[in-house]
C-alpha cells in the first residue's frame, strides 16, 4: 500500500506574531490506517508508525526531490498568503490620514 505524503509550508500559530518554524518546507505522511481507542487506558492510538515521521527542507525543490528519489506519491501544498495589511501603530496618527483622527 502506497502512503501519500503531504509537502507544505506550515502557518504560524494563531496566538505568534513571530516567523519561526514557519521559513522551512515540511513533509508529513498521511495516515494510512484511522486511529482507534486504546480500551484500557482510553488513549489514541495507531499501527502507522510513519505518521510519527516529520522531515523538514530548506526549500520545496529539496522536498520534491527527496520523495521522488525514495520513490513517494506526493502532493504540494502551496501556502495562503495573508489577506490582510499591515500597519504600524504610528500610522494612526500621520498628518496625512485620509480620515481625521478621533476619540
Amino acid at each position: 500500500m502506497a502512503t501519500t505524503a503531504r509537502i507544505y509550508k506550515p502557518a504560524r500559530g494563531a496566538t505568534s506574531s513571530g516567523q519561526a518554524r514557519t521559513k522551512r518546507w515540511v513533509l508529513e505522511f498521511e495516515p494510512a490506517s484511522p486511529r482507534q481507542i486504546e480500551p484500557l487506558m482510553g488513549w489514541t492510538t495507531s499501527t502507522d508508525t510513519r505518521a510519527q515521521v516529520r522531515l523538514t527542507f530548506e526549500t520545496k525543490e529539496e522536498a520534491i526531490a527527496y520523495a521522488e528519489r525514495e520513490g513517494l506519491a506526493y502532493r504540494v501544498q502551496e501556502p495562503m498568503e495573508p489577506k490582510r495589511r499591515i500597519v504600524s501603530y504610528s500610522d494612526n496618527f500621520k498628518h496625512n490620514r485620509a480620515q481625521p483622527w478621533t476619540h
